[in-house]
């Protein structure tokens, strides 16, 4: 464990929860990258993995926390993308 890993995980994490915020209450996916989503969720995957087979301590609940916070995002997007599809003529 490193203690500049756990900074690392709580900053990025402490962001998670204003973009889900945002994507529940905004029912718009407008200013949301779907790339991007799954470009960190693949990282935190990347991060369990290695934390499994190499390293395993309570960190790894930091990422797989991290982890579902993306995917929830990733999910309400695409609600949200659906959303916007329906507003279009």
């Amino acid at each position: 464990m490193s203690i500049f890993e756990v900074i690392m995980l709580v900053c990025f994490g402490s962001a998670w929860p204003a973009s889900i915020y945002k994507s529940v209450f905004s029912r718009t996916a407008r200013g949301k990258s779907m790339a991007f989503l799954i470009i960190v969720f693949v990282g935190y995957i990347a991060g369990i993995l290695h934390k499994v087979f190499h390293n395993l301590d309570w960190v790894v609940t930091l990422y797989a926390l991290n982890g579902l916070m993306v995917f929830i995002d990733i999910v309400l997007t695409q609600r949200n993308r659906l959303i916007d599809l329906q507003g279009q003529p």
